[in-house]
């Protein structure tokens, strides 16, 4: 038993060892595998989450091996490129990946081109980005990173969202940048009026430090209200009618203060749907130009207003306000030199205030008297910017201190001959001196100023010469009327007398003739001024002309003895001898006499019943007086009331031009119409030339006259070519005395210019006796006028004595046929040998030949038969007027 027992024991160690170390390892076997599983699991759990994190990355990926295959990769990146991803294995090549890009369309390049480049970046070790536009239109960016083991790992991004979201913020970034660059205002408002857009300009002239604190404020946030809603109102209709508002202008005050006007437009803004969703809006500062319209308009305004002879007061305040206009804080003032030369008076000064130009009108000029009388005492300029330091200011501080005024800058105004006419000034309530613009305006004021005043002036002295005699001083014959016709009605409201003597001297012609017309001069002066001093201030001397005077002795009383007595003092004073130079002088006069209310009711009435009765006394052997009577030479009192009639004739506007045509002999044609004038006198009707010209001839009034046919001749010629008549020749007669008027060939140049007319379309006529008075004369003039391109032609040709070697050098177009010659033509055989003979020398000289006074068949016929070129009279047409001539023409056309 024991031995059994014995053996047991030793064979089990053995057997239970062995087992122990199998279960050991099928344990550590089953620990492993466990272990192993559970490390499997959790690779494959982590390769999961791998695999689901790579899967929601926004960005493709891809893995490959350094033999080109794909190891891993993503689902976006599948689906970027367009690639089912069942299609994208581990495992496939490269080029294999890129056959499938293409087929997708989705490869940037062709399969070569992107094997090419991808094995050139991946032989780099620097990663590299690019973008890929690929055919679709969309932008994707690759980054692609090589590894150290030969494969590479890239991310691909679909950038094309984020392209046009920076291409778009980088629109509106160089748009505002653009925008800002406007130099005027530039916005965009949506249907609310509110700002969505606006440019730096309008943010700061509005007090905004950025663009962006205007966006979402209106018009109410930037302006009064008024202002406010006016715009308001124009966005409304521009939103509501969808028609833009161009280049209207604006006022506005921007945040500093000031005042701008702008031009605008505003115009409709339209969605796809051609929906108005807001407005947009640019402006511009149109201030300088403005205030340039303002000046340029004042300054014709001013100048229309010197035209117009308005008040110079009036002139020279609105000149001032003007200038106030274009500035701020400015004041304006003009000082006028008074005729003494050494005070300045008060001219304008609208805003200085009243008691200080009070205070300064009647300043003297001088060396220390301010700025104004300082620049006018100088002759230039005196600029002070501080008054209340400048020595020139020292005894005026105290004055000006009160206003404020702290500058002062002085002009003397010059007339154009250098004179000093007065001063402008610009008063400043700051200390400094004239800006650029304020010294521009200096310029400009002076010399606007300067032509008002020197306007005025001259008026007042032509006013003084219109009404005055330039020798004597005298009053003239446009006073005589006013001071005879003052007296007269004294006279009737306190039963007086007025005596008019009318006083002519005798053989004063005789002193001009002997001793030349400086000493005739000189004695009239002596004589005029001996008048003056034998009447009363109250009485008037006037010198009508000539050797011609007439005293109105105002008040007189009832007594014909006390006027002689006065008539007896003032013919004594006349006859007294003169000297002049080495001579002694003594003349005498014929004076008449006429009383109101015995000789005449009338100021008219009374010079010529006084003239009258100075004929009587030279019919009477002169050097004596009468007085009026009814019987005294009524022929005189005709003549005297016609010549009066005559002066008024052209200022009433009596005068009429009628026009006779003439005609081309062989084609009928109207080349040409004479003019002539009529007098429609207002109570004896159509005056006759031969009852009028004489008497124009004698007085000199021929020549106004003359002057006043020459522009009305031109005015109708030119009005009819406007009128699309055919071009022809007006032609106007010339007198005596206008000829030898030195300033005729100026007279004709005025009456083209104004007119218009062409020189060549006016033709003079002269008459034959008028050339041969002074033949080198009349040729120079002549000539002159040729060079104008102005015709002349010599009127009723065989009356006068010119000489066939005078007639060859004259400068002459046509002769014109007396119609003395052509009255009897038919049957008197010397009118026609003399007419034929004047055609053929006329022709033989290059001259037209018109035959004038044409009445009849017979004479045309003759006419024609001797090679007349022309004719004019009844024949064809009577002088008609204007309008007449116009239905004529248009009746032969």
């Amino acid at each position: 038993m024991v031995t059994k027992s014995s053996r047991r024991p030793a064979e089990a160690p053995e057997s239970t060892g062995l087992a122990a170390l199998t279960k050991l390892a099928a344990v550590s076997h089953e620990i492993l595998e466990r272990e192993l599983r559970a490390t499997i699991a959790a690779l494959e759990g982590q390769a999961l989450r791998f695999e689901m994190v790579i899967d929601n990355i926004s960005q493709g990926i891809c893995f490959f091996g350094a033999d080109e295959r794909l190891i891993l990769s993503n689902r976006r990146y599948a689906e970027i490129y367009r690639i089912v991803p069942e299609q994208l294995q581990p495992g496939l090549t490269l080029g294999e990946i890129v056959e499938r890009r293409v087929a997708a369309g989705t490869s940037a390049m062709a399969a070569d081109a992107y094997l090419a480049l991808a094995r050139s970046v991946n032989s780099s070790t620097t990663s590299r980005i690019w973008t890929a536009n690929i055919a679709d239109g969309r932008t994707i960016q690759v980054c692609h990173q090589p590894m150290p083991d030969g494969g590479w790992v890239s991310t691909h991004e679909d950038i094309t969202e984020f392209t046009a979201n920076r291409l778009i913020a980088d629109e509106r970034i160089s748009l505002q940048t653009l925008i800002d660059w406007v130099p005027g205002y530039l916005w965009v408002k949506d249907t609310e009026s509110r700002f969505v857009v606006v440019n730096k300009a309008l943010a700061s002239d509005s007090g905004r430090e950025k663009t962006s604190d205007m966006i979402g404020l209106t018009d109410f946030d930037l302006h009064a209200p008024e202002l406010a809603q006016k715009f308001r109102l124009i966005e409304q209709n521009v939103l509501n009618s969808g028609q833009p508002m161009i280049d209207e202008e604006e006022f506005v005050v921007d945040a500093s203060g000031a005042g701008k006007w702008l031009s605008s437009t505003k115009v409709p803004l339209h969605n796809v749907q051609n929906e108005i969703f807001g407005l947009v809006g640019i402006a511009h500062d149109i201030t300088v130009r403005k205030q340039a319209d303002v000046l340029r308009d004042g300054q014709a305004h001013i100048l229309e207003m010197i035209a117009m002879s308005a008040p110079l007061e009036d002139v020279l305040d609105r000149l001032m306000r003007l200038v106030e206009s274009q500035l701020t804080g400015i004041f304006g003032s003009v000082l006028l030199l008074d005729k003494d030369g050494s005070h300045l008076r008060h001219g304008a000064a609208p805003s200085l205030v009243k008691d200080y130009t009070n205070a300064i009108d009647g300043i003297a000029i001088g060396p220390k008297v301010g700025s104004c009388g300082t620049a006018v005492y100088r002759r230039e300029p005196v600029i002070v910017t501080d008054v209340m330091q400048d020595p020139l200011w020292e005894d005026y501080r105290e004055l000006v201190a009160v206003y404020g005024y702290r500058s002062c800058w002085s002009t003397p105004i010059l007339s154009h001959q250098g004179a000093v006419l007065g001063v402008f000034a610009m008063y400043s309530m700051t200390v400094r001196g004239p800006a650029e613009a304020e010294t521009r305006l200096i310029d400009f004021t002076t010399r606007i100023a300067g032509i008002a005043i020197e306007r005025k002036l001259a008026e007042d002295q032509i006013h003084f010469m219109a009404n005055h005699d330039v020798l004597t001083g005298l009053p003239n014959r446009a006073l005589l009327e006013d001071r005879l016709s003052q007296a007269v009605l004294y006279a009737q409201r306190y039963d007086r007398w007025v005596t008019v003597v009318f006083i002519d001297l005798d053989n004063f012609k005789l002193v001009n003739d002997t001793l030349g017309h400086n000493a005739g001069d000189e004695l009239l002066k002596t004589v005029a001024s001996r008048m003056v001093e034998c009447v009363r201030a109250t009485d008037t001397v006037v010198r009508l002309g000539g050797d011609e005077f007439v005293i109105v002795l105002f008040d007189q009383p009832t007594n014909v003895d006390r006027i002689s007595e006065t008539l007896q003092t003032i013919r004594a004073a006349i006859a007294a001898p003169v000297h002049i130079e080495e001579h002694h002088l003594r003349t005498t006069a014929s004076i008449g006499i006429a009383n109101y209310p015995k000789d005449g009711a009338s100021p008219k009435t009374l010079l010529a019943n006084a003239d009258a009765a100075m004929y009587r006394a030279k019919e009477l052997g002169r050097d004596n007086f009468q007085f009026y009577a009814p019987e005294f030479n009524s022929r005189a009192h005709e003549k005297f009331v016609l010549q009066e009639e005559l002066r008024n004739a052209l200022a009433r506007s009596e005068f009429a031009l009628l026009y006779q045509p003439q005609v081309d002999l062989r084609s009928g044609r109207v080349f040409a119409v004479e003019a002539l004038i009529r007098w429609n006198h207002p109570t004896l009707g159509v005056v006759s030339p031969m009852t009028f010209i004489p008497t124009a001839e004698e007085t000199g009034l021929i020549v106004p006259i003359g002057d006043w046919v020459l522009h009305e001749a031109c005015r109708q010629n030119k009005a009819w070519q406007d009128a699309g008549l055919p071009p022809m020749t007006v032609c106007v007669n010339v007198s005596a005395r206008q000829f030898r008027e030195r300033n005729l060939v100026g007279r004709v140049v005025n009456a083209l210019k104004d007119s218009g007319l062409e020189a060549r379309y006016l033709e003079l006529e002269v008459t034959e006796s008028l050339i041969m008075q002074d033949i080198e004369l009349a040729v120079a003039t002549m000539n002159e006028l040729q060079a104008l391109g102005v015709q002349i032609s010599i009127d009723d040709f065989g009356t006068g004595y010119s000489s066939l070697s005078a007639l060859k050098t004259f400068p002459v177009a046509r002769l014109k046929i007396d119609k003395s010659f052509i009255n009897d033509l038919a049957a008197d055989e010397n009118d026609q040998a003399v007419t034929s003979a004047v055609i053929s020398l006329g022709q033989k000289l290059n001259m037209r030949v018109i035959a004038e006074g044409v009445e009849t068949d017979d004479q045309v016929a003759f006419l024609l038969k001797n090679n007349c070129d022309e004719m004019q009279g009844f024949h064809f047409s009577r002088p008609v007027s204007a309008q007449d001539i116009e239905k004529l023409l248009n009746h032969k056309n």
